[in-house]
């Protein structure tokens, strides 16, 4: 017995050697080379810079109260549409009433006593005319004369600012559009000192937009008017909104920035961009991710930027013949087993493709890179019960399925 378990020991040994030699010495991995191509092609390439900003309305209007007072009455709310002239809200008028009137009547009685003077005035100055009474007298009555008109005016002064504070106390909307802030209550106090208080915020037409972005100053320098825009916002990650750049301003924003070991101050400038919103997706406030196109070139032939990368070598490209050239940029094309350089001229670049001005006709074949292709026999995986020792190789196609 301990013979034979040794013999079945030796045996399985031998098998399992020769299987691993026929696998991993006799099966040698091929490696061939191979080369991608594209065709030289027409199409678009454009520069752009990103931006953060806030979407506004284009015109947008705080409408507050130039007299202090308690709000009597509210009209409209949020997102109300008001008409330009249209009543919003009323303040308390008991006051400001009693205070046009007191200026009336204070005008009413210097206007008589102005009329009275006059008349004094008129018929001394023909007496004096005629040496009839002393220049005394008649310059007496020049003088109470000039002293009522000139109360007169100051009364009237009054009376006419009495008049427009009592006209503040009824508060109008000054444009058309749909109020989209409301910062006050009935019964409110508000006070009119060095700053005036806001009441309502009413933009004029929510289907144009703006977004107000900030440029980084080393980006400001490519942006112009009407540039091409495009921006997302968070509300809605799939729809790309298309605007066009309408202002660039030339007021700069300082903002500093500080770390442990230094601090750094950003300049940014703000560039006004012009949008359209049709489906009123688009609100105020929101934050808008912008792509400012500050250089765009259609319908010009482009190639892919690995193409000026590529050059054949005696490494990767062994039995292939080399035609190459001296030239700062240029492209290959492979001809059966020749490899060709031609010269090219480029322009603008996207970091993914660049603009060839000359050397290259368009749909030509170029070569983009060598690509490496690896070729070893694959291992099975089952016998045909489905079952083997992991100890031992199976044979070549064993991996493949038994058909029912």
């Amino acid at each position: 017995m301990e013979k034979k378990k040794i013999i079945l020991l030796t045996t399985a040994a031998v098998v399992v050697i020769a299987g691993g030699f026929w696998i991993f010495g006799g099966a040698k991995a091929e490696n061939t080379v191979g080369f991608a191509t594209t065709n030289v092609q027409k199409g678009t390439i454009s520069n752009s810079i990103t931006a953060t900003g806030t979407i506004e309305p284009v015109t947008e209007v705080e409408v507050g109260t130039q007299v202090s007072g308690i709000i009597d009455k509210i009209y409209v709310d949020y997102n109300s549409v008001v008409t330009k002239g249209q009543l919003i809200a009323e303040m308390d008028k008991v006051t400001l009433q009693s205070e046009f009137q007191s200026a009336k009547a204070t005008y009413d009685g210097n206007k008589a006593e102005f009329d009275y003077q006059k008349k004094l005035y008129e018929r001394n100055r023909k007496l004096h005319d005629k040496q009839l009474i002393s220049d005394t007298d008649y310059e007496q009555y020049v003088y109470n004369y000039e002293r009522a008109q000139s109360s007169l005016e100051s009364s009237k002064a009054a009376l006419a600012k009495a008049e427009r504070n009592l006209s503040y106390a009824t508060i109008t909307s000054p444009i058309d559009g749909v109020v989209t802030s409301r910062d006050v209550e009935e019964g409110q106090t508000v006070a009119s000192g060095f700053e005036t208080p806001t009441l309502f915020t009413i933009a004029a037409d929510l289907t144009k937009m703006q977004v107000v972005a900030d440029v980084d100053e080393a980006d400001i320098a490519g942006v112009e008017d009407n540039a091409r825009v495009t921006f997302t916002v968070d509300a809605y990650p799939d729809d790309v909104f298309e605007g066009f750049v309408r202002q660039v301003r030339l007021g700069s924003t300082n903002s500093s920035s500080s770390t442990s070991t230094s601090s750094t101050t950003v300049v940014t400038y703000e560039v006004v961009i012009t949008a359209d919103n049709p489906d009123l997706k688009l609100k105020p406030r929101l934050t808008a991710n912008a792509t400012i196109y500050t250089l765009n070139k259609d319908n010009v032939l482009t190639v892919p930027n690995k193409a000026l990368r590529f050059t054949p070598n005696k490494d990767i490209a062994k039995g292939y013949k080399i035609n190459d050239c001296q030239a700062e940029h240029k492209v290959w094309t492979l001809e059966g087993n020749t490899f060709t350089a031609h010269p090219v001229k480029t322009g603008l670049t996207d970091g993914s493709n660049t603009e060839i001005l000359s050397g290259i006709a368009e749909n030509s074949a170029i070569v983009t890179e060598a690509v490496v292709k690896s070729s070893v026999p694959e291992m099975a995986e089952s016998d045909e019960s489905g079952e083997r020792s992991p100890f031992m190789p199976g044979p070549p196609g064993s991996n493949k399925k038994k058909s029912k």
